[in-house]
């Protein structure tokens, strides 16, 4: 397949998969926070959708929280996104800061991941 057939996807992050211990409440999750969508295939795995990047929640191996990479997502509105990860049942584990380039926090779904938010908003 040339690059033209697959999309442009040809060398880039296609896809990010997650072991976790309840797909119903990581759905719940993710989709309040951030209006992810998602699809199920079977009772272990569904894909979600952030309209840019899919990727999958399974329950097919044990969570490993910590360590790899860290994901980060960007939402315009850094503050709103805080009180929607909290109000969803996340944590806080850096709160808000400067970088070169905008602002971000780092958060603890409830699996244990840690992600971080970022925006290029004042």
């Amino acid at each position: 397949m040339t690059e033209q057939q697959t999309g442009g996807a040809e060398r880039r992050i296609d896809n990010i998969e997650f072991h976790v211990a309840d797909i119903a409440r990581s759905k719940r999750f993710y989709a309040q926070v951030f209006g992810w969508q998602f699809t199920d295939y079977g009772p272990g795995y569904t894909e979600f959708d952030d309209g840019r990047l899919k990727g999958g929640f399974t329950t097919d191996g044990e969570v490993q929280a910590s360590g790899g990479p860290l994901v980060i997502i960007y939402c315009s509105d850094l503050a709103a996104a805080e009180r929607r990860v909290l109000e969803a049942g996340g944590s806080i584990v850096l709160p808000a800061f400067a970088f070169p380039g905008g602002r971000r926090f780092h958060f603890r779904d409830l699996d244990g991941y840690a992600l971080a938010v970022w925006s290029d908003a004042g």
